[in-house]
């Protein structure tokens, strides 16, 4: 069960809003957490060979399961990693990005002491086509090391969203170098764990289950991987706005978490006074900051909304939601009544 729970009433207007307030704790029904931590896409040895070679694969995506499909068959001419030996054992690793978490990664079994190795196996991730499409797909090959110095033999990264998915043969693509610039060029401040679900108005059935306007509920379950200010870790915490409304009637925040750089919050927050044609203008924000005395130090954040730049018909810079944000947003307001899960990346705001 949730940790914490609390209530805010809204009501929106086009222009203008008269927020009322009220607020309670309440348990909340356990949903399934998303867990896993932060793994950088490209952690292994860059330098030691330099890519070459080849390799064949399909794309699918099956409609009826909702699954992405990713045909790995084989690879031809890689680098040789063992030169002593004249040996690599490569395996074939995929991610869907931006998403940089362990949940987004799959991978092929290894193949010893071979330079052509044959897979012949499907890597499969269960995501709507919509959020998909938004995504790029970047599949790496990599030698196999006893001791976790994977080597980088080579990668290929393609945009979803231009994709020919009536193209389901297999195809042979050339395998490119990474350059360590871009990798570090990541500007990672770790990832959050959340839940939102809308309740339409009307869609409970009888008072007093039944809202009578509706309701955005946002469970905030942790963070992983948050920037280390101090020996000792991080005091964290979440502060949530529903924007425009920026008074403290919108206002609330998670507890304190201490000395933890990979804090669990466990935090929901219930906000009412929602018409469904306010959630094309409203934004949540989520931010993470470390506790001080005197001031406290933003971490990260995120902003979940449909990013179009306009709020109520008036341009505003805080409606600038990614790619990765608007697609868990659009996921909401198609799927009511239903929790949907997603993992973050925190950035600067």
């Amino acid at each position: 069960e949730s940790d914490t729970a609390s209530e805010i009433s809204f009501q929106f207007n086009r222009h203008k809003k008269t927020p009322s307030i009220g607020s309670h704790s309440s348990d909340m029904a356990s949903v399934s957490s998303v867990s896993g931590s932060v793994l950088s896409v490209y952690s292994g040895d860059f330098g030691s060979v330099d890519a070459q070679g080849t390799v064949e694969f399909a794309l699918d995506y099956d409609e009826k399961n909702r699954e992405f499909q990713v045909h790995v068959s084989q690879c031809k001419d890689l680098a040789v990693v063992d030169e002593k030996k004249g040996r690599s054992d490569p395996y074939v690793k995929t991610y869907l990005l931006p998403d940089k978490a362990r949940m987004g990664k799959r991978k092929t079994s290894v193949k010893k002491r071979t330079v052509n190795p044959i897979y012949n196996e499907v890597l499969r991730y269960k995501i709507e086509k919509m959020v998909l499409l938004i995504q790029k797909l970047n599949l790496s090959v990599w030698h196999n090391d006893p001791l976790g110095r994977n080597s980088f033999l080579g990668e290929i990264e393609i945009d979803l969203a231009s994709w020919d998915w009536s193209n389901r043969k297999l195809n042979w693509y050339s395998l490119k170098p990474r350059s360590l610039s871009a990798v570090n060029g990541v500007d990672h401040r770790g990832v959050m764990s959340l839940s939102i679900k809308y309740v339409p108005p009307g869609s409970l059935g009888k008072w007093p289950r039944n809202p009578p306007t509706g309701e955005v509920h946002i469970w905030v379950k942790d963070v992983k991987d948050l920037l280390q200010l101090r020996p000792s870790g991080v005091d964290s915490f979440v502060k949530c706005y529903v924007l425009p409304d920026t008074s403290k009637k919108s206002y609330q925040k998670t507890r304190v978490i201490k000395r933890d750089t990979n804090p669990v919050f466990n935090h929901t927050i219930v906000y009412d006074g929602f018409h469904t044609e306010d959630l094309k203008d409203a934004c949540v924000e989520l931010t993470v900051w470390d506790h001080e005395k005197l001031t406290n130090h933003f971490l990260g954040g995120i902003r979940l909304g449909l990013g179009t730049g306009l709020s109520y018909g008036i341009s505003v810079d805080w409606m600038d939601s990614t790619q990765e944000e608007v697609a868990f947003w659009q996921e909401m307001m198609l799927a009511a009544n239903e929790w949907i899960e997603g993992l973050l990346p925190l950035r600067s705001l």
